[in-house]
Formats: structure tokens, sequence, C-alpha cells
């Protein structure tokens, strides 16, 4: 039962955070409400009795990439924004069509899924089950990825050095 309150309301909160980060004209602030619904999701997971998830959760979420997004947001000078308030009507309409479409994609994978996933017994989360895990089944998504990461390193330096060389 108690797990119940505290996943309502941290629902509340996550659902909170992730509308003010949509509505929000500061991208500064938007940042902010993402660190937050980031952090949710990593109490979410300490819930599920995965620490050590939780813990990369804000370690390479909450830390590292959006101490990116906030440079990037102070380096271009984007922090006054429209907000997605201030958009086109046409794409508000399809924002909120599509979010409609999305819940009620979620609704119906709740309501085929039943009571099979209460009784699911938990994962073993350690690090060194998690590494087994994803190295046996998924070393080619990730052998792909590596190939994608490095792509788009090589695109980087390709695309500064000619903007070096026109200057």
């Amino acid at each position: 039962m108690g797990n119940a309150i505290l996943f309502l309301i941290l629902a509340v909160i996550a659902i909170g955070a992730a509308i003010l980060m949509l509505v929000s004209k500061n991208a500064v602030h938007s940042a902010l409400y993402l660190i937050l619904n980031f952090a949710v999701i990593a109490v979410y997971y300490i819930l599920l009795n995965a620490p050590f998830l939780a813990m990369v959760q804000i370690t390479v979420y909450a830390g590292a990439i959006m101490v990116l997004f906030l440079f990037v947001i102070m380096l271009l000078g984007a922090e006054e924004s429209s907000g997605v308030l201030g958009t086109r009507r046409g794409q508000l309409t399809t924002a909120l069509l599509l979010g409609a479409v999305l819940i009620g994609s979620f609704v119906a994978a709740l309501g085929q899924i039943g009571g099979s996933a209460a009784s699911s017994s938990v994962a073993d989360t350690t690090p060194r089950n998690l590494a087994i895990i994803l190295f046996e089944s998924y070393v080619f998504p990730f052998e792909v990825t590596g190939v994608l990461l490095l792509v788009a390193v090589v695109g980087l330096y390709v695309m500064s050095s000619r903007l070096v060389k026109k200057d």
C-alpha cells in the first residue's frame, strides 16, 4: 500500500515537471524541470530494487547530459523563447492529438497486461549480471552505437574544419 501511494505522489511530480518543462518560456527552467523528472525516474528505479540503475540515471542523465544541455543553452544564448504555447496552432493541436494517442496506447497496453506484471519476479540488477545480460544478448546494438558515435565525431571534425577554413 505504501509503495502505491509513493508511486502516485511521484507520478504527480513527474507529470507536473514534464508539463512545466514543456510550457516554460525560459530554457534554463525547462532544463531544471527535466532534471527533476530524471530524479523522479531514479526514485522509481530504487522502488524497483535497482539502485545501480538509479545511480546511473542520476550520474549520466541528470549529471552529464544536463550539464551539456545547460552549456549549449548558455553558449547559444537561447534562454528565452516563446515556449510551446507560443507556437502555431497546428503544432499545438498535433502535439495534443499525438499525446492523446500515446496515452491511449499506454492504457490499452496496461489492459492487456492485467495482473501478470505485478506477479513477476524481480530481476537481479547487480552490475555484473546487468553487464552479462547486455553483452551476451545485445552485442550488435552496442557495436552499431559505437560506430554511429565514431561517425558523429568524424563528421563534427570535418564540419568544424570547414568552418575554420572559411574564416
